[in-house]
């Protein structure tokens, strides 16, 4: 029993050995009086000695200003300390080992055979902290809000009051609901609410309920773990809400989720806990949510398309964004507004809109509201000599300068009978630029595809004779 206790001890000292040996910088121990007990033998090649030759000396007599007999009498461990062996720099570390309370030996190491090899690791280490800085703030940037309430641009009493909620709401963590058509600028409130909140410096996280698949879009909101459905993949996935995590979600077009999934997202609003699929733990998620819907929630509720219980959760604040038809007074404001960023967008001189141009936009209805007028100037500085300092009706496009003969003549039509004959036109008119393809119509709209099928059936143009 004794021999094979001591063969296994011997085992267990050569490989301590054979690690110690193989350590690529050197190493040095020695007993509480400083002699030497271990000499490796890559230090030994470093120095041109013999390590088993060392073993018995006193470290003194071994390394030139050797400290480990210093830090063996004071107990004190010299962490990181410079020192020059044979001219040269180094970095050591010596440190007394205590067994039971008592100081057994003292370890000492150089951990590079130059200190200017330090200086270099070091060097490198500040560089990719700098690149890490930088890659966190591009980050920060990237999930940043685009916007603040001085982009919310208008003087009528509406839009200073909804000026005023959003900047209410967003002392609060209470979920917000923007309510209004497409194009009326609800993702702008929504960016500017979290501009003006107390996680302005966390993400801003955006998802359109309408635009993700049905069956990928709770992995979206949710995230998922590795291999938790075909094409999972081998590293999962963490969902918007985790990703909001301490910021902001957006869920745009609400209306649009899938029936069979609102009970979840109701319970990851009110618990604030999200499971990815195939997870077996929740994560538990400290975000503020705001949802926009450009349909009437209510109206949904009673087709059993939206559910009572999430609409009353995310109708904590709500905020209802009135059409441009309904303020035309903002309209010059909101065109020159745009207009401005155009041009800069463009490279271009600051240009003005003349009083014609202007009469003409206050008069139209906008349909598609911010998004088609900023669609018509756009459309219009496209096709404009960058010479013309101002807009004038010649440079609108054919479609945009009849809006004026047909108000001029329609003066006596009652109000109603103008916005549809207006509105009708301008669905034809997009329908016919873009070849009829819906796609390309509702992008000339400035309005989504679904909006698009809804007006041309509310207009009763067949849909049928429509291309997708």
């Amino acid at each position: 029993m004794e021999s094979a206790a001591v063969k296994a001890l011997l085992e267990k000292i050569q490989l301590y050995e054979g690690v110690l040996n193989n350590i690529l910088s050197g190493v040095l121990i020695t007993d509480p009086d400083g002699y030497v007990i271990f000499f490796s033998d890559t230090y030994g090649k470093f120095l041109g000695m013999d390590p088993k030759a060392q073993i018995g000396k006193h470290t003194t007599d071994v390394i030139e200003n050797s400290r480990m007999h210093i830090v063996a009498r004071t107990g004190v461990p010299e962490i990181n300390h410079p020192h020059q062996i044979m001219g040269r720099n180094q970095i050591v570390q010596r440190i007394p080992i205590y067994i039971n309370g008592k100081l057994a030996a003292v370890f000492g190491q150089v951990m590079f055979e130059d200190i200017k090899d330090v200086q270099i690791l070091a060097d490198k280490l500040n560089i990719l902290e700098s690149k890490v800085q930088l890659y966190e703030k591009e980050l920060e940037n990237l999930r940043a809000s685009r916007y603040s309430c001085r982009n919310i641009v208008g003087s009528s009493q509406v839009i200073i009051e909804l000026r005023k909620l959003g900047q209410r709401a967003a002392k609060v963590n209470s979920p917000v609901l923007l309510v209004g058509e497409s194009g009326t600028g609800k993702e702008l409130f929504a960016h500017a609410i979290h501009r003006a909140s107390d996680r302005h410096r966390q993400p801003f996280i955006r998802l359109n309920c309408a635009a993700i698949p049905k069956d990928l879009l709770e992995a979206e909101l949710f995230g998922y773990e590795p291999g938790a459905f075909t094409g999972a993949g081998s590293k999962g996935k963490p969902g918007k809400f985790e990703l909001a995590h301490q910021g902001t979600i957006f869920l745009d077009e609400v209306s649009e989720l899938p029936l069979e999934m609102q009970p979840k997202l109701l319970r990851v609003v009110e618990e604030k806990i999200v499971e990815r699929l195939g997870a077996t733990r929740p994560v538990k998620c400290d975000f503020r949510l705001i949802a926009a819907t450009n349909e009437n929630l209510e109206d949904c509720i009673r087709r059993g398309k939206f559910r009572k219980d999430l609409y009353y959760r995310l109708n904590v604040i709500p905020l209802h964004i009135p059409p441009l038809r309904e303020r035309r007074e903002d309209v010059p404001l909101i065109a020159s507004h745009l207009l401005q960023g155009l041009c800069r967008d463009f490279g271009l001189a600051a240009k003005g809109i003349s009083p014609e141009v202007m009469k003409i936009f206050e008069n139209h209805d906008w349909p598609g509201n911010v998004r088609e007028l900023s669609n018509i100037l756009e459309r219009t500085l496209s096709l404009m000599d960058e010479r013309d300092e101002m807009i004038h009706v010649e440079h609108l496009p054919l479609f945009s300068r009849s809006l004026n003969a047909r108000s001029e003549r329609s003066q006596p039509r009652i109000l109603k009978d103008l916005r549809a004959t207006s509105e009708r036109d301008a669905v034809l008119h997009a329908i016919r630029a873009a070849n009829n393809n819906k796609n390309e119509a509702a992008r000339i709209l400035g309005i989504h595809r679904t909006a698009l099928y809804k007006k041309m059936k509310k207009l009763n143009l067949p849909l049928s004779e429509q291309s997708t």
